[in-house]
């Protein structure tokens, strides 16, 4: 499971990470490049987080 996420929404991807998955999760920062294109699960916002496991 990998969720892309905006600072607001980080705390609910990493809540909801541990939820399905049952372990810690793994927070990465996305590159500039990739932060162009890619937008958070839960609004509009530029993704500057990848939550996953």
């Amino acid at each position: 499971m990998e969720l892309y996420c905006c600072q607001e929404h980080v705390d609910m991807a990493l809540d909801e990470v541990v939820y399905e998955c049952e372990t810690y999760p793994v927070l990465t920062f996305i590159s500039e490049e990739k932060q162009l294109s890619t937008t958070c699960e839960y609004c509009r916002n530029v993704a500057i987080y990848l939550v996953g496991n």
